[in-house]
C-alpha cells in the first residue's frame, strides 16, 4: 500500500473538516440557538434559515483592496541580456484571466484560510494557471527548509462517481483512480489504482496535467507546481480563516436577533390581566377562563371591584443595542471597519477620520499582500520557467489600498518624483505604463 496516499488522504480529511464550518459560515448556514425548548417548538421551524450574516464582510472588506497591478522585474538571468519580461508576464496573466481569477483566490483563502493553483504546461505547451479551492488539495511542507512545498495531493470525483487522486513532487506527477464507484467522500488507500488514460479523455479538461498518457508524468521543473496561499499562516503551517474570531461573536448576533424577534413575538398583542372577579371552575377542577380575548370581544364584569389593565410591552431598544454591540465586537477582533459592518451609521465620517479608523485593517491588507505577493511572484516565474526563460525574479505590485483621491495620488507620485523617482516609474504609478 502507499504510504504516500494514505497520508494524502489523511490530509485532505482533516482540512475539509476545518474548511466546511468557513464555508457554511460565509453562505449563512449558521447553528441557531433559542432562550428555551419552547421557543425552539414554536420558532425553530420558522427560523430555520435566518442569519443577519456578517461573515461575508469580513472576508470582502479584505478581497476588495487585493487588486494586482502587474508585475516588476527585479532580476533576470545575465544570459537573457536587457530583454523586458514584462509583456510575457502580462500575456501569460491575462491569457489567463487572471485579473478576475485572482480575485477569487484571494476570497478563497480569506474565507477558509488556504487556497492554491496549479501551474503546468496545456496542451499547447503554454503555462496554463488552474485555481484551485481549498478542499480539493493538500500540501506538505519541507520541515528541513520550513517554507518549502515538498509535496502536494489533489483529489476530485469523476462523473462516474469515481475519485481521482493526483500526488505532486518535485521531480513527478503520481496519478491515481479508485478502481470502482463509491458515495464516500474520500476513499480507502487501498481502493486507490494507477490512472489508466482512456483514449476518450478530452484536451479540453480543466485539469492539464492530465494530457499525459502515463499514469506517472515527470516534472522537469524541480519544483511542485502547487502553490499555496496562506492566510495570515505561521512559516509552513495552514492558513487562519478571517472568520475564525468572527464565528463565535455571530453566533451571539444571531442569538440577540432571534431574541428580539421572538420577544416581537410575544408582545406583539399586548397582555391583558382583570382581577377582583369570581372564576368558575370546570368539571375537571380547573379555572375556566372568563374572557376570551381578541379585537371584537369586550371584557365586563358586573363586580364593581373588578379592575382591568395590561401588562407592559417589551423594550426592543435593549436587543437592538445589544445587536450593535456585537457588530462592534466583529470589528474589534477581525480589523473590519465599523462602517463596513455598519453602513447606516449616524453621521457620515470624513474622509481624514477614514483613514485614521481603517490604520489597522489597512496594515492587515498590506500584510496580506506581502504573502500573497510572494505567491503570485513564485507562481508567474515558474510560468515564465514553463517557457523556458528561468531565473527571472519577479515582484507583485497592488494597487494602493488607503482610501485616497486621484488629486492625492497624483501629488504623492509628483513628491516621489522630486526626491529622486525616474520618470518612467513615475509614470506607471500614475497609471500610464507604456506612456
Amino acid at each position: 500500500m502507499n504510504i504516500q496516499i494514505e497520508t494524502a488522504i489523511e490530509n485532505l480529511r482533516t482540512s475539509n473538516r476545518r474548511y466546511a464550518k468557513f464555508e457554511r459560515y460565509y453562505s449563512g448556514i449558521h447553528e441557531l440557538s433559542f432562550a428555551t425548548e419552547k421557543f425552539v417548538n414554536a420558532f425553530g421551524s420558522q427560523f430555520r434559515e435566518f442569519a443577519m450574516n456578517l461573515c461575508p464582510a469580513v472576508c470582502d472588506a479584505v478581497k476588495d483592496k487585493l487588486r494586482i497591478t502587474g508585475f516588476a522585474v527585479e532580476s533576470v538571468d545575465p544570459g537573457f541580456g536587457s530583454r523586458d519580461f514584462r509583456p510575457d508576464v502580462a500575456r501569460i496573466w491575462d491569457a489567463n484571466r487572471m485579473g478576475l481569477r485572482s480575485g477569487e483566490i484571494h476570497k478563497e483563502a480569506l474565507k477558509n484560510g488556504d487556497a492554491f493553483a496549479i501551474v503546468w504546461p496545456d496542451a499547447n505547451g503554454r503555462p496554463a494557471i488552474f485555481p484551485n479551492t481549498a478542499s480539493q488539495i493538500a500540501v506538505s511542507y519541507d520541515e528541513e527548509m520550513p517554507g518549502r512545498v515538498e509535496s502536494a495531493a489533489k483529489f476530485w470525483r469523476t462523473a462516474d462517481k469515481r475519485t481521482r487522486l493526483n500526488l505532486y513532487f518535485a521531480d513527478r506527477i503520481e496519478k491515481y483512480i479508485t478502481a470502482k464507484e463509491s458515495e464516500g467522500f474520500l476513499p480507502e488507500a487501498s481502493e486507490f489504482v494507477p490512472f489508466a488514460q482512456s483514449s476518450s479523455f478530452s484536451l479540453s479538461s480543466p485539469h492539464a496535467e492530465d494530457h499525459a498518457e502515463a499514469s506517472t508524468l515527470n516534472n522537469p521543473y524541480g519544483i511542485v507546481p502547487v502553490f499555496h496561499f496562506a492566510n495570515n499562516a505561521d512559516l509552513g503551517m495552514p492558513g487562519r480563516s478571517e472568520l475564525e474570531d468572527a464565528i463565535p461573536i455571530q453566533d451571539g448576533l444571531n442569538k440577540s436577533v432571534l431574541d428580539m424577534l421572538v420577544a416581537m413575538e410575544y408582545s406583539a398583542y399586548r397582555q391583558r390581566w382583570v382581577a377582583g372577579i369570581e372564576v368558575e371552575t370546570g368539571p375537571d377542577g380547573k379555572p375556566i377562563a372568563p374572557f376570551k380575548a381578541g379585537v371584537d370581544h369586550l371584557w365586563i364584569a358586573q363586580d364593581p371591584n373588578s379592575r382591568f389593565g395590561d401588562f407592559e410591552t417589551a423594550a426592543l431598544d435593549q436587543f437592538l443595542k445589544v445587536k450593535d454591540s456585537f457588530r462592534i465586537d466583529i470589528a474589534s477582533v477581525t480589523g473590519t471597519p465599523l462602517h463596513y459592518l455598519m453602513p447606516h451609521m449616524r453621521g457620515q465620517p470624513s474622509g481624514e477620520t477614514l483613514k485614521k479608523s481603517e490604520t489597522r485593517f489597512l496594515a492587515k491588507v498590506r500584510d496580506r499582500q506581502e504573502s500573497f505577493g510572494q505567491v503570485w511572484a513564485d507562481l508567474m516565474e515558474f510560468a515564465l520557467m514553463i517557457e523556458g526563460h528561468n531565473d527571472v525574479r519577479l515582484k507583485t505590485n497592488w494597487e494602493d489600498p488607503s482610501p485616497s483621491s486621484d488629486r492625492e495620488r497624483l501629488e504623492n507620485i509628483l513628491l516621489k518624483k522630486q526626491i529622486g523617482l525616474s520618470p518612467a516609474r513615475a509614470l506607471e504609478e500614475a497609471g500610464y505604463p507604456n506612456a
